[in-house]
This record gives C-alpha cells, structure tokens and sequence, in this order.
C-alpha cells in the first residue's frame, strides 16, 4: 500500500483540529477515495495535537512565527494543508505569523516539490458587504481588520506555489467561540429579526469544511491552484439561523421584524463584546458562490448547514 505523508499546520486549532480527524477517518477507511493508499500526518505546531499514532504520525514542535523551525518540513509529502495561523489586532503579529511564516513555509513546500498544497483563508477578506452570490473574481477583497488584510497578503504566498486557496464563509461546529455566541449575544442586544430576516448568508460545517480540504489535497481529481470559495452552494437566511438556535433553546423564538435602521439603533443603545463590523456581517447579506469546488472535488456539501447549530451550540 503507498503512504501518502501530509504535512499540517493549525491541527490544534478549530478547524485544522477537524482537518486532522478527516485525515484519520479517511486512514481508517484505507484511503477512500484516494486510493488505496496509507497516510502518515507530520503535524506542525507549538503543541501536539490529539489523535496522533506514535507508530505512523509525527509532530514536530516548529513555529509559523520562527521560519527557521520551518526547515525541511515538506521533504518527501504528497500534501500540504495549511491551517495554521492567528487571529489577532496586532498588525505586526499578524504579519510575523500569517504573512511571513505562511511565505517561508511555502518556500519549504516549493523546495521539496510538494504536489498539492491546500491554504485557508476566509471570505472576510471581502470587508464590508452587503455581497450576493459572487464569484471569486466578481468581488475585490477589501479587508477591514489587520488579522484578514494579513491573511489576504499571506494568499499572494500560497498562490504563488501553486495552492488552491480556500475562502470559507461562517464557519459552524464543535469548538465555534465566536458565530454562535455573537448571534445569541445581538439576540440579546436587538431582540428582533434584524432588517426582516431575509438576509442570506453563505454558511459551511467545521466537519464539511475539512472533508472539502481533505479532498482537494488528497482526491482522486487534482484541483488547479487558485482561489476557491468553500462553503455550503445554498446559503442559509438570519431567520432560518436563528429559528434553528430558537429551537434549540439556546435564545428565544423571535418573531418581530425590524428595519435595520432601528435595529442599529437598538444596538447602539445596548451593550456586548460584539463590534457594529460584526453585527453587518451576521445581520445583512454576505453569500458567495461555491459551487465550482464542490464539483470539481466530486463531493457532496450535504445538509444546509443552519440544521447542524445543535453541535455549534454545544
């Protein structure tokens, strides 16, 4: 059986944690659709991640933020899947950690001719919606925050070696700290369906997400490099989000529908951890077209995302 070795950063994190669990379910399955095929996962990363088999995996204790620990990391895999990466309002952190440690790890990818390369990044380098259905190259990124203009930088990197780049919208699941508790924190500060509720927002599971990447570093079909949205085809309305939340008990059905006008009113009144930025981007429509990843890697989105809250909930 060949062995497939794929190097991942982030698998601690929210989603590269999921990442690495696909890994180990498609090992298990003995390859899946990849073949038959073994996988050896070297794990990069301050700490180790759980799940990890002494006798087949590898974690190696290197650092985004130190490019020399990065030495050597891609000798001989078959993919990279970058995951890794940090979320903070400090522009040179981010810049040391999601620019600079995203270039020279691509570097070490590019030096070992590593032949698929898998980078995330999010759809919150678009910046200030209202965006309705477009396609990658429909809409100009223009990112808002330090952490999303870095992580818009830190594309040039990956694109440059050849990755498929994967923008995400809200992403759902087990180990979500923020979708969730903003959407109960603005039920609590504007009780209402904010601007009627009918606004759609494209939505995709934790779970979904890492089988997609998973599929795009490892499928059958080789994907080209470039930049790719990666979130559920059919986005989900406010109202069908927080029906789904209301109907978990996690906040109360709501039922009045308000103009956004009032709603920013009643928000500025009210006070919470959550910024007006963020409220825009979980109130008004934010949906971008996904279809082509989908078919290209031959795989299904499955279920509208909204009907799995009950585990981001959790």
């Amino acid at each position: 059986m060949r062995t497939a070795k794929v190097v991942l950063t982030g698998g601690t994190g929210f989603i590269g944690s999921a990442v690495l669990r696909a890994l180990l379910r498609l090992r298990e399955d003995g390859g899946g659709r990849a073949g038959r095929r073994d996988i050896s996962v070297l794990a990069v990363g301050r700490r180790r991640p759980a799940g990890l088999d002494p006798a087949r995996d590898t974690w190696v204790p290197a650092d985004l933020a130190r490019p020399t620990s990065l030495a050597g990391i891609c000798a001989d895999a078959s993919a990279l899947l970058h995951f890794g990466g940090i979320l903070s309002a400090d522009a040179d952190v981010c810049r040391t950690v999601n620019v600079e440690g995203t270039a020279a790890l691509m570097r070490e990818a590019a030096r070992a001719g590593t032949g698929r390369i898998v980078h995330l990044s999010t759809a919150a380098v678009y910046g200030r919606g209202p965006h309705r259905l477009r396609y990658v190259d429909e809409v100009a990124p223009a990112p808002v925050s330090v952490a999303s203009a870095s992580r818009w930088t830190a594309e040039r990197h990956a694109l440059d070696a050849g990755a498929a780049v994967l923008r995400p919208g809200l992403v759902l699941g087990p180990g979500d700290r923020w979708v969730v508790p903003a959407l109960v924190e603005l039920a609590r500060r504007v009780p209402a369906l904010w601007d009627g509720g009918g606004h759609r927002h494209s939505l995709v599971t934790v779970d979904a997400l890492a089988r997609l990447a998973v599929g795009v570093a490892l499928g059958e079909k080789a994907i080209p490099g470039g930049v790719y949205h990666a979130h559920h085809p059919e986005p989900s309305t406010t109202e069908e989000i927080l029906d789904s939340l209301a109907g978990l008990g996690v906040l109360p059905r709501l039922t009045r529908r308000l103009p956004w006008p009032d709603c920013l009113e009643e928000f500025h009144a009210s006070h919470g951890a959550v910024s007006e930025r963020q409220f825009s981007l979980l109130a008004l429509e934010h949906t971008y077209a996904s279809d082509d990843i989908w078919e290209r890697t031959g795989l299904s989105p499955g279920a509208a995302p909204h009907l799995g809250l009950a585990r981001a909930s959790g």
